[in-house]
């Protein structure tokens, strides 16, 4: 059974427009918690308990009370944390032995987009079996469990302060951050009253930039998404290196003192190259779709084994749990270290990166995060009608071989091709990637036109019958 509601990252969208109404939100809480009740064996009159925290969008209040509300109705225990970072959320699941985590957040879209997902006991992302058996709850009628019965709540002060100390810990011991000057970006987001303690109580100088959220700032010119700001103030303060988070705290980006930046794939390559270097085994590292392809280079030359999955971090940490591997992450930002963390936090895989400068103050700090260098990528979109199929068409599959061949050198790939629709809207979205920036722009042209042409072709033919 496919997902109704449930995307990549749980329900999403505009609010006021379905499924981000109150309305919605409210039988979501319900529905889950019911699957909770009946899928959690604990002690007789014991209730189960959740824990929900949001980022700082305005919408938050309203989709927190009608969850908060929902879950009751269905007889479960609610703790509220208010603002807190999306990892702060799974973590704090875990400790408090809690049977769920809920985030209120649209991680790094604009204030007006909200979303609700949700965390195992285990901090984890739910498994689709879980959100399946929530969705088919979404269709049974909205009851109430009896009053003597009904879920309480309960705001949990000091939730803050114990995140502080959970990614503190997430730092070697033996390390500090003393003399290090850093510019922290946090997105207008639920960041905002957790990173900068963290490095700041680590040693670091910390200059802080988009930590004032106001309910409608939220990614609006600052954070992950929108680096021009980082950059900025890492030239502008002298900085040593800047950190830049999403609205909900689980991507990272950086900066280098000249404002160059550094993605996911290269802050991956610096961490896995960080353990090898301290003579700990890495097994394998697990990508999506879009890493580049120099970072799957640079891990083969380093003998880790490399394996892409789907885009989305829930897919990357299934593929991690599978293999038992501990590092993977999204060039987006969304990083894994499983030892550190149970979910992608972008405090934590700051730290990481911060270590490994710290260990080897010797080596600029250019040339440890751009030791991989990101081979150029040329994305083209091509419009994707109704009627028109692109994955068994031999024209297109022809095509795609074909440049593929192209940007094979000597029996040695130098280059990949990916074709992927997209999710939200009428489009297939065209890649061509390789280690020469004129070919892979000539390559993707190409190769975008006779998509194109052979879309059009196809859907002309079932037109006329």
């Amino acid at each position: 059974m496919s997902r109704k509601y449930f995307g990549t990252d749980g329900v999403r969208g505009k609010v006021g427009e379905f499924p981000i109404t109150p309305e919605f939100a409210l039988k979501l809480g319900y529905a889950a918690g019911k699957v909770l009740v009946s899928q959690r064996g604990l002690p007789s009159g014991e209730r189960p308990a959740v824990l929900i925290g949001k980022d700082t969008r305005v919408s938050g209040y309203l989709l927190e009370a009608a969850l908060e509300s929902g879950f009751s109705a269905a007889g479960v225990d609610v703790s509220l944390v208010g603002p807190m970072p999306t990892p702060g959320v799974a973590y704090l699941t875990r400790a408090l032995r809690l049977q769920a985590g809920v985030v209120i957040s649209a991680s790094h879209n604009p204030y007006d987009d909200n979303g609700i997902k949700f965390f195992s006991a285990e901090g984890m992302k739910l498994p689709d079996e879980v959100e399946r058996a929530i969705e088919a709850e979404l269709e049974n009628p909205l009851s109430c469990v009896a009053s003597a019965q009904l879920g309480r709540a309960r705001r949990i002060d000091d939730a803050r302060g114990r995140y502080v100390e959970f990614c503190k810990s997430a730092f070697p011991n033996d390390l500090n951050l003393r003399g290090l000057k850093l510019v922290v970006d946090c997105a207008h987001g639920a960041a905002y009253h957790v990173a900068p303690d963290v490095f700041h109580e680590l040693g670091a100088e910390v200059q802080v930039i988009g930590a004032e959220p106001n309910g409608l700032n939220i990614n609006a010119g600052f954070g992950a998404t929108a680096p021009q700001a980082l950059q900025n103030a890492v030239r502008e303060n002298h900085a040593h290196l800047g950190v830049a988070l999403d609205g909900d705290g689980d991507r990272l980006l950086m900066a280098g003192p000249d404002g160059s930046l550094y993605d996911g794939d290269q802050l991956l390559y610096v961490m896995v190259a960080e353990r090898l270097r301290q003579g700990q085994p890495v097994a394998g590292v697990v990508g999506t779709l879009m890493s580049n392809l120099a970072l799957e280079h640079a891990l083969a030359n380093a003998n880790v084994a490399f394996i892409r999955v789907a885009v989305g971090d829930r897919y990357v940490v299934e593929k991690l749990l599978e293999k038992g591997w501990l590092f993977g992450g999204e060039n987006s930002g969304h990083l894994l270290c499983l030892d550190k963390h149970s979910t992608g936090d972008g405090i934590v895989a700051a730290l990481q990166v911060l270590a490994a400068l710290r260990r080897q103050p010797q080596i600029p700090v250019a040339a440890l995060l751009g030791a991989v260098r990101l081979y150029p990528q040329q994305l083209i979109n091509v419009d994707l009608p109704k009627n028109g199929s692109w994955r068994q068409n031999p024209d297109i599959a022809a095509a795609v071989a074909a440049t593929e061949r192209r940007l094979t050198v000597a029996g040695k790939t130098r280059g990949r091709v990916l074709l992927r629709a997209s999710g939200t809207q009428p489009l297939l979205r065209v890649m061509v990637e390789g280690e020469d920036a004129a070919q892979v722009a000539a390559e993707a042209n190409a190769l975008a036109q006779t998509v194109r042409e052979a879309i059009q072709a196809a859907a002309s033919r079932v037109l006329r019958g």
